[in-house]
């Protein structure tokens, strides 16, 4: 089945963003006057689906304002020396705008943070849709984001594939009855995924 739109997860999936996002946690609980976590612990957990990360990170029952607005805090400050495309990810978005998908991404972040990381890496602009945490209200793995897309692109389920590096990122695509991508370069480990972004491009553009 041919396909008509790409959607990516952000943080471990197009940008590298562990420095950052373990930083900015960390930022966050000093506010609160929590003890920093060592920042594989953080990265271990980003995409743990078994826990509520709010609980996990802040001792919240759900994110709060407060949170987002420490944490972009600390984007707004430091993403100019931290965050990173992974090498290949512009040459790949280029050659599916090129072959006429219409590119998105679905990421947990709030929308304030990703649009100042994207926009400092210079790739925003060739996004077709960006939606955020902020933007839905439920974040992955529930598939608000993804029917959201869907909706904005005017495409059904069949005609999109999303691709991403977390457990929370393939329960969206199911709940959404989207094909799925693992990648393996992220902030987690799978056997099954692709392990690099040349290998990544090569399989969108045979759909």
């Amino acid at each position: 089945m041919k396909k008509k739109s790409v959607i990516f997860d952000m943080d471990g999936t197009l940008v590298n963003s562990s420095i950052t996002l373990a930083n900015a946690i960390n930022y966050v609980r000093e506010h609160l006057y929590l003890p920093r976590l060592k920042s594989e612990d953080i990265l271990s957990r980003v995409n743990d689906n078994s826990i509520n990360p709010a609980e996990y990170f802040y001792k919240a029952k759900s994110f709060l304002p407060i949170h987002e607005k420490l944490f972009s805090e600390y984007y707004s400050a430091h993403h100019g020396k931290e965050l990173e495309l992974y090498d290949g990810i512009m040459d790949m978005i280029l050659e599916l705008k090129n072959r006429e998908f219409k590119i998105a991404i679905a990421t947990n972040a709030y929308r304030r943070s990703a649009l100042e990381s994207l926009t400092h890496l210079g790739i925003v602009e060739h996004f077709d849709s960006v939606v955020c945490f902020d933007d839905v209200g439920k974040g992955k793995p529930e598939p608000d984001m993804l029917y959201k897309i869907l909706e904005e692109f005017s495409i059904e389920s069949h005609e999109a594939i999303f691709v991403g590096d977390g457990e929370r990122d393939k329960m969206a695509a199911d709940n959404a009855n989207i094909d799925f991508i693992m990648v393996n370069w992220g902030f987690t480990d799978h056997e099954d995924a692709i392990g690099c972004v040349d290998s990544l491009r090569d399989l969108l553009l045979k759909y």
